[in-house]
Parts: structure tokens; C-alpha cells; sequence
């Protein structure tokens, strides 16, 4: 996004449309702010941000459903860290969390299986390609611009300007946003800004519900969060339109835009291969990663992550769905970046 003085702003896209990557491969949720570090960006921005998504769509009269979701403890070690997760939910500034019994969780969803749940009401879905062409439109009434097929190809420095070269043009602005998502660190790089950590892609694939087993969900189920790991692990989401779909898994991915499983792009998968933060990370977390694999393979295995959740799904009930790329980002020892990092 190009913010040019004294004018609105212009967006650059690099897709010949909105939505191709992360925004329009992502499972619709509209979090509430549950997970992240209190005094966080993360924190401070998603429940801002959460707020200020569901005016802009009152406004804009895109549907969107605060259906509130479970968050699933199976084991009492899990359900023993229910409490911390709602101590740093409240601390978010979330309202109305309350801890379920297994009586309190089957109220909600009659089919789930428990020692106990936290209920989170801000918890939503939305369909964020709905979204985001509502803000194009937006950006455009205001007197500003979204251009398409405009890859940034460099950015320098003139006097107290950028000149902004991009795909079908040129132009001077005092102030560029990088909000790139899987191109962000080559973004920054590209401005001369070294962000101190690479982007490495996981690649996430959903299993769609066959309709019989989509009727024992009714919202949003998840499981209590491992804290060592950022993934949320296998989940059940109803989205927007009625679908139920269960995952993600998390696989390393070798092309960061194209999301075939055996898809390859020499570029990314060089960046990703010979950078030493992610042999650390992968020596670390190595037993996680065979789990993952071993889901992305074999649908039994799958069905088995969501029994644990929900007992009477099985794995006739499972069809192939959509998949996305998470922008994971990563430093030279290993460490995932579990904040946003903003450099000016």
C-alpha cells in the first residue's frame, strides 16, 4: 500500500486479483484474541482490529456471523490450562468467556467429546475475499486506487520521496506500507530494510465434511493450543457458507504461491533449504512434523485428530478441500516469530 502526500491512498497488488494467497485461503475465522501474548501487537491489533472489521462489514452489509466458538480440552493436562488461556483472553480485554463442563460443552455442540471447554463468544467467520473487495471499493470512493498485476520491482530512495517502480509503472511517494504477506521479507529487502528473519511457507490443507458429519458441528471447535508450538492443530470450522471444514495440517511448502501438494518453485524452495534458521527449527520440532505428515497422507489418520474432538466423525466422511500458505516467519536460530515485527 502506497500512502502518497496529501493524497488517498494507492494499493499495489501483484495478482491479477484481490485474494489469490493469504486472504482468500485462510479458514474465514474472525478471531477474537484469544492466544496471543498480552501487550502484544498481535493482541493489541486483533482485537482492535477485530472490532473495526465487524463495523466496516455493518457498514459495507457484508455477512458475517459472531457464532463464538470451543476451545476443547481432551486430557486434564489440557484441561488444566483452560484457566491461563482465560486469564489471557481477559487480558485482551475479551468479555463473556466461560469455562464448561462436559454438561455446559454439549449444550453448545451436542456432539463434542471433553473434560471441559472455554467458550469464546467474540469468535466469528466471515468470507474475507467479501472483504476484501469491499475495501478496494472503499479506497477507490475515497479518490485512492488498487492496481492490479503490479509487482513491486524496487523502491529508492529520491531526495525526501521514494521512487516506486512496479509492474505497468512508476511513481514518487513519501510513505510505502509493506503488508506483502509471503513476500514480505523480499518487500523489505527490496526497500533496503533487512528484517532480520525470512519468510518460510507451511503449507496448510482442509478436509471438507461430508454433510453427514458437517451436521454434528455447529460452529467453531478447537483444540486447547500446545504452548511450545504456534499452530492451533486440527480444528472445526462452519464457515460462512454452511461448509464444515477440519484442519489444517502443517507441512513445509516449497513454493510460496502455488499450492499444489508436489508443487515446487526453485526460488523458494532455495530460500527455504539454505537458510540455517530452518535445519534448527526442523531438528527441534522433527517428532511434531512426522505427526503432520503423516495426516497429509493417510485420511484415517486424519479422522483420528478429529475423533478426538468430535468421536462420530469417520474417515468416509472426509473429502479433499482448499489449501493455504501460512507466512511463518522465521530467525537465523531457529526461533518462529510468534509477534508481528515492525520495521520503519
Amino acid at each position: 500500500a502506497l500512502a502518497l502526500a496529501g493524497s488517498p491512498p494507492l494499493v499495489l497488488e501483484a495478482e491479477s486479483e484481490l485474494g489469490r494467497h493469504q486472504t482468500g485461503r485462510n479458514s474465514g475465522v474472525i478471531h477474537s484474541g484469544l492466544y496471543y501474548r498480552p501487550g502484544s501487537v498481535k493482541a493489541r491489533t486483533c482485537v482492535r482490529g477485530r472490532e473495526l472489521l465487524e463495523r466496516f462489514c455493518d457498514g459495507a452489509g457484508i455477512e458475517y456471523r459472531r457464532c463464538g466458538k470451543l476451545v476443547v480440552a481432551t486430557g486434564e493436562a489440557e484441561a488444566a490450562r483452560l484457566d491461563g488461556l482465560a486469564e489471557t483472553g481477559r487480558r485482551n480485554g475479551l468479555d463473556g468467556l466461560r469455562k464448561l463442563d462436559q454438561a455446559g460443552m454439549r449444550a453448545i455442540e451436542p456432539h463434542v467429546t471433553g473434560r471441559a471447554a472455554l467458550l469464546v463468544p467474540q469468535t466469528g467467520v466471515v468470507d474475507y475475499v467479501e472483504v476484501a473487495r469491499a475495501l478496494a471499493r472503499a479506497v477507490e470512493q475515497a479518490g485512492g486506487g488498487v492496481r492490479t498485476a503490479a509487482r513491486l520491482r524496487s523502491v529508492r530512495r529520491d531526495g525526501d520521496r521514494l521512487h516506486v517502480v512496479f509492474d505497468g509503472g512508476e511513481l514518487h511517494a513519501r510513505q510505502l506500507v509493506n503488508c506483502a504477506g509471503l513476500q514480505s521479507d523480499r518487500v523489505a529487502r527490496l526497500c533496503g530494510v533487512d528484517p532480520g528473519l525470512r519468510i518460510v511457507p507451511f503449507r496448510g490443507e482442509y478436509q471438507r465434511l461430508s454433510d453427514r458429519a458437517a451436521a454434528l458441528v455447529r460452529g467453531l471447535i478447537y483444540p486447547v493450543p500446545d504452548p511450545r508450538f504456534p499452530f492451533l492443530g486440527v480444528h472445526l470450522t462452519r464457515r460462512i457458507d454452511g461448509r464444515v471444514d477440519a484442519g489444517p495440517n502443517a507441512l513445509l511448502a516449497l513454493s510460496r504461491a502455488r499450492y499444489g501438494r508436489y508443487r515446487v518453485n526453485a526460488r523458494d524452495a532455495w530460500s527455504t533449504l539454505s537458510y540455517p534458521g530452518f535445519w534448527r527449527m526442523a531438528r527441534r520440532w522433527l517428532p511434531t512434523g512426522a505427526g503432520e505428515l503423516r495426516r497429509a497422507f493417510s485420511r484415517e489418520a486424519s479422522a483420528a485428530a478429529i475423533r478426538e474432538l468430535v468421536p462420530d466423525v469417520r474417515a468416509e466422511d472426509l473429502r479433499p478441500g482448499s489449501s493455504g500458505t501460512r507466512a511463518q516467519a522465521m530467525t537465523a536460530d531457529g526461533s518462529l516469530v510468534d509477534d508481528f515485527r515492525l520495521i520503519e
